[in-house]
């Protein structure tokens, strides 16, 4: 992600402040220095799973392609400012659950949000509905919830075209190249659903293509159907740093896990190195993240797109 010097420390470090990078940005200046710094948000937790958040940039280690990387810019990530995007499945199958979905959204709105903070609310099933673009405001998110409703089938498609059911994979599609790329700072996006796609356009590797190219943290919440489709979300979860939890009716409950992400997205140390290869080839580059310290779990995104010019 090709930044100015002074917004990579906007984004890493909470010492400098919006002010003095609002008035660096404004105050003209004769050199101009860019330089193509990668971003990375990871989480770290012990062998119960308890998070540790005292670690030092000097405990990571961070490799891009296999080659080590000089990290330049680190930050415990607890209070930057956060933009959710949260997508629920609105479909028939998925139907039951959401008066209870509605409340546990509710309350993680209620809990998370900050004034700094932006959350949307999109609806998928044969359709997309944005009931909520981004906004800071609680109460309207929580109008956004209480016309959430399931959306039924909307006529048949063109010749030719399959027939549309849930557009799981259209949605995180759209909602990540329409809503979240042009988004700076710290990014997450909420999947609620089975994890069954039924008419998308796009695949499983689209979506989760989209997601890495912005940078965009995802957790999935799946109602296990016995049809597979948390392995789904599991797919689109893990490799951008998240994760997928299993809402069934014997797992823990909507305000558990979402208690848990919570805790996650305020407890993120973020990472920032300027990469050796310097090349703008728009390819897709492996990243690995560890810590020196035996039996602690780093979660952070597998990989990222090289700026394309």
């Amino acid at each position: 992600m090709k930044v100015t010097l002074c917004l990579a420390l906007c984004f890493l470090s909470p010492a400098v402040s919006r002010l003095a990078c609002a008035q660096a940005a404004d105050e003209p200046s004769p050199i101009r220095v860019d330089v193509n710094v990668v971003n990375v948000l990871c989480t770290v937790s012990d062998k119960r799973g308890a998070l540790v958040t005292d670690l030092r940039k000097e405990d990571f280690e961070i490799r891009e392609n296999g080659r080590k990387q000089e990290i330049r810019y680190f930050a415990r990530d607890t209070d930057l400012p956060l933009t959710i995007a949260m997508l629920m499945d609105v479909s028939g199958s998925v139907r039951q659950a959401l008066d209870a979905e509605r409340e546990a959204a509710g309350r993680f709105f209620d809990v998370v949000l900050r004034p700094t903070d932006h959350a949307l609310l999109l609806g998928f099933s044969s359709t997309l509905v944005l009931w909520q673009d981004f906004t800071t405001s609680t109460t309207r998110l929580h109008t956004a919830l209480a016309q959430l409703h399931a959306v039924p089938f909307r006529g048949l498609p063109p010749d030719g075209q399959p027939m549309p059911g849930t557009l799981l994979y259209d949605a995180v599609y759209q909602t990540a190249g329409g809503k979240l790329k042009r988004v700076p700072g710290r990014k997450a996006m909420l999947i609620i659903s089975d994890g069954l796609d039924n008419g998308s356009r796009m695949h499983l590797e689209e979506a989760l293509e989209a997601v890495q190219q912005t940078n965009t943290i995802v957790y999935g919440i799946c109602y296990d159907q016995k049809f597979f489709g948390c392995e789904y979300l599991k797919g689109l979860a893990e490799p951008t740093g998240g994760r997928m939890f299993d809402a069934g009716k014997k797992r823990k409950s909507l305000g558990e896990i979402y208690q848990t992400i919570e805790d996650e997205l305020r407890s993120q140390y973020a990472i920032g190195y300027v990469p050796i290869n310097q090349e703008h080839d728009g390819k897709f580059r492996k990243l690995e993240v560890k810590v020196d310290t035996p039996g602690l779990k780093v979660s952070a995104r597998r990989g990222y797109y090289a700026e394309k010019q």
